[in-house]
């Protein structure tokens, strides 16, 4: 396959903090970690080591996860019969085209993307590890050039560059940005933090010295240079941005529609501590701001599971018989916003919270000022690696299911399976998982019968972004899966979801290339009929039939399918 497209940009180091000691991104590297459970302090609690024989390849091809593990640091790999002893070079594809490849990265273990329109021209912000941000012209998809950047180093004082979304506001004729900024959610000090066997975790955490919560931009143009910050708000009500804050500020991507309401995850004080997860301390629920006045923000409810505060744990139903509870493990409360399939401002009523190890909740949010929950169902567990996490609402309005989904943390699948949950929400009070979406699978010229023997993580990381470009199409779901590329799901019959179309790249273009996240994004450009995939090796854009034609130019302009 020969792949169109600028060849900008180059290929750029990972960023991200060193765990400990030389961080090797493959095990074909010399000095590559390898997992021995003997160099890992453990405390009681914690699930255990799978026996031999209980997992791994089986004779008739197919690969039988771990009933459970503890966490692995993301770059020590696990080595087992059946794996591949090499760095896989080949791409895979099922209606699919990659319609161009840049090899530019900006992070190998995950980037953050925000796509918007100013003046004739498309523009993605495409950045990551807090330190790194670059802007391409992506009006021509085939022809991305890089229009801006910026890097610095660790020891900059400056803000971070969290999660940010990018949305028009018609009552004030500009394009505002909200930011978020939390507390360091893995890495202190260069290291992955444990508060479990490391004590000074607690205090490096509570006396964190930067934004507990979001900031707001006017944009002036479309590059953060040209933004201009109008307001920096703390999600703890009781201390201001210019003191040390309790709670953990604002998880991941704000989300906002462009009108009145805000909704952001976060724990805003320093009861929301039953987190058995390692390496943060706090638990977080949502809350919702009015912005009609973007300059002051106003606070109109919070909402958390009940437990997750000090002191409610006998009375919690979600904590009773929950067998995670106090594993020093799993991952309680929410890592990003909630997921509506539009804005409470159009008259969508209901949101969907993803809360890790507590489960999914269905929450009325018509009134943002009483955010409450109607309905709740447990997830299976898995453990180790992140449940709960993304929630899927492209096809809620048509067909009554969300998808709920977690990831991978372990390395070479190293910890159970991470499905795909098909839940049905048509009664909201009473939300049910009925199905798990089916395991991507390679193809029959593969020279492994399981994407688990090409190592690296395997399993979904999202779905995109609730701003993804235009109006999803029914029928249709795509999903970073990591080792195995871009996986598309075909669920016009959702009693039948079936994988529809694929694009899988090469394990990477350099045997040091990091294998821990193979891919680890997507953005989906519904109104182009395009998806952004973005490696441990360079951006894709990558079409389907399953789509459509791609666009090229500006949707509802002089446009032409790519040819």
């Amino acid at each position: 396959m020969t792949l169109k497209g600028s060849t900008r940009g180059g290929v750029e180091p990972d960023s991200s903090p060193d765990p400990g000691g030389v961080m090797a991104g493959s095990p074909y590297v010399p000095d590559a970690k390898k997992y021995r459970p003997e160099d890992f302090e453990r405390v009681a609690g914690e699930p255990a080591d799978p026996a031999p024989g209980t997992w791994g390849m089986q004779p008739d091809g197919t690969f039988v996860p771990p009933a459970h593990t503890p966490s692995v640091p993301r770059d020590v790999f696990v080595d087992w019969p059946g794996q591949l002893d090499y760095r896989d070079p080949e791409t895979y594809a099922l209606n699919a085209t990659a319609e161009a490849f840049y090899p530019i990265v900006v992070n190998t273990s995950h980037s953050w993307q925000c796509i918007y329109d100013m003046d004739g021209t498309r523009y993605m912000l495409h950045y990551g590890g807090g330190n790194h941000w670059k802007l391409y012209d992506i009006t021509d998809p085939r022809d991305l050039k890089v229009v801006d950047e910026e890097q610095w180093g660790w020891g900059d004082p400056r803000p971070q560059f969290g999660a940010t979304t990018v949305q028009w506001n018609e009552k004030l004729g500009t394009h505002l940005a909200v930011q978020a900024s939390e507390t360091p959610r893995y890495f202190l000090k260069g290291r992955v933090a444990n508060k479990w066997t490391d004590d000074t975790v607690e205090g490096q955490l509570l006396e964190w010295e930067g934004l507990r919560g979001f900031r707001t931009f006017r944009m002036n143009g479309p590059s953060p240079r040209d933004w201009i910050l109008i307001n920096e708000t703390s999600t703890d009500p009781n201390h201001g941005p210019d003191e040390i804050q309790e709670g953990n500020g604002v998880l991941d991507l704000p989300v906002y529609y462009g009108d009145r309401y805000l909704f952001v995850a976060t724990a805003p004080d320093n009861t929301f501590t039953n987190q058995p997860y390692r390496t943060t301390l706090w638990t977080a629920g949502h809350a919702a701001y009015d912005m009609t006045d973007p300059e002051k923000p106003e606070l109109l409810s919070t909402w958390w599971v009940p437990g997750s505060r000090a002191g409610e744990e006998d009375a919690s139903e979600y904590l009773a018989g929950n067998d995670r509870w106090n594993n020093k493990t799993s991952w309680f409360g929410s890592r990003m916003g909630v997921f509506m399939p539009r804005s409470v401002e159009s008259g969508y009523r209901y949101a969907y919270a993803a809360q890790g190890g507590q489960g999914f909740f269905v929450l009325d949010v018509s009134d943002p000022s009483d955010i409450h929950h109607v309905g709740w169902c447990e997830l299976p567990s898995s453990v180790a690696g992140t449940e709960g996490d993304n929630v899927d609402t492209t096809q809620v309005e048509e067909t009554g299911y969300v998808y709920v989904s977690g990831y991978p943390m372990n390395t070479d699948c190293y910890e159970p399976a991470k499905e795909i949950y098909q839940v049905d929400v048509s009664d909201p009070t009473n939300p049910r998982v009925v199905r798990t979406m089916p395991r991507p699978m390679p193809p029959a010229e593969a020279k492994f019968t399981d994407w688990a023997q090409r190592r690296g993580s395997f399993g979904p990381k999202r779905s995109g972004y609730f701003t993804n470009t235009g109006t999803p199409h029914g029928g249709v779901i795509p999903y970073a899966f990591y080792a195995a590329g871009l996986q598309i799901f075909d669920v016009r019959d959702p009693e039948d979801p079936k994988v529809g179309a694929y694009f899988v790249p090469p394990m990477g273009l350099k045997d040091d290339d990091d294998l821990a996240a193979p891919v680890h994004g997507i953005f989906v450009e519904w109104d182009r009929n395009l998806i952004w995939l973005f490696s441990n090796h360079g951006i894709y854009a990558v079409s389907t039939p399953l789509l459509g034609d791609p666009v090229v130019g500006l949707p509802g302009a002089e446009s032409s399918a790519a040819s």
